[in-house]
């Protein structure tokens, strides 16, 4: 059994976790936390949740490291709490209110109808309390410092926004979104095209890529002594799950080897623009990722045996 009160002893772990993290934590002493639970050497997360949300947060050891900017790149969907009629500093339950509006939308139909102005591509700019850096700081800090940073707006997707549930100024949503959406953002700007204000009254992230939150593990798990690391082990995925969304390409042994240097090969397979691909080796194993361009030239991009 793990002995958590002795420093482990690093070892070797591969494979992706999937972890329901739960409100209170960040996502760096969540990941340390079952970091230390499997004794890895190597581990990273997917993609920041604040301390205030919760959800599904992937968590990569060892080699699936190398497939953790695909999942940072990947869709994510949340579903949202928003409160109406608060402005917070920080546009969340977790700064002070600024400023109230007497009334909020007094129906389900007035949140919709602002919704719909939020389908498809939009414009953000980052939050100030966000893990954005600025010169190397953090935005967060330098917002409690009272530092106001010029922030660039971005265009980001909305591929799904529904109203699960309004009753008393408090919404609920579920939204589908690109990479570096901001629900926050989304509250904020959503109360005020209603004229009322609005900030993140709750976020629980339920799906990353072809990961869903109703296959993950609780963080109390990995805080107990009743498991073995064969136990935590056979939790693990391989690396390749997380790129289901990609096509894949099998090349022979030779093809393999030439790979493993950084070699272009050419593959029978051909498509009409470069396409990011996953590589097999001839007994189905995992290589990794290449680029296939339109004249079959296969590329090694991001390989499970790089250092």
């Amino acid at each position: 059994m793990i002995d958590t009160e002795r420093r482990p002893r690093w070892r070797a772990v591969n494979g992706i976790l999937l972890l329901d993290k739960p409100i209170g934590l960040s996502s760096n002493q969540a990941l340390q936390k079952v970091r230390r639970a499997f004794q890895a050497a190597k581990a990273g997360h997917t993609g920041t949740l604040d301390v205030a949300a919760s959800g599904l947060l992937p968590i990569c050891f060892g080699a699936a490291t190398k497939v953790c900017s695909f999942l940072l790149d990947a869709d994510k969907r949340y579903r949202a709490e928003i409160r109406f009629g608060q402005t917070t500093t920080t546009g969340d339950r977790e700064g002070d209110v600024i400023a109230t509006a007497p009334a909020v939308p007094s129906t389900a139909e007035e949140v919709e109808a602002a919704l719909r102005g939020f389908h498809g591509e939009i414009q953000q700019t980052p939050p100030m309390y966000s893990a954005l850096k600025h010169r190397g700081q953090p935005l967060y800090k330098l917002a409690r410092q009272g530092i106001e940073i010029e922030r660039a707006a971005r265009t980001v997707q909305i591929h799904h926004l529904e109203l699960l549930h309004y009753t008393a100024g408090l919404a609920v949503i579920d939204v589908s979104c690109s990479k570096g959406t901001y629900i926050r953002t989304l509250a904020v700007a959503l109360g005020e095209v209603l004229g009322c204000g609005a900030h993140l009254a709750g976020l629980h992230r339920l799906a990353t890529g072809p990961f869903n939150v109703t296959a993950a593990h609780p963080l109390s798990l990995f805080t107990t002594t009743n498991y073995e690391l064969g136990d935590y082990d056979a939790l693990l995925l391989a690396p390749d799950q997380a790129l289901s969304g990609y096509s894949e390409v099998t090349i022979d042994a030779a093809g393999v080897q030439r790979v493993a240097h950084g070699q272009a090969i050419h593959v029978a397979a051909q498509v009409r623009e470069p396409l990011v691909v996953r590589i097999y080796g001839p007994a189905k194993q995992f290589i990794g990722m290449g680029v296939l361009a339109s004249d079959g030239t296969l590329t090694p991009k991001r390989l499970m045996g790089d250092k």
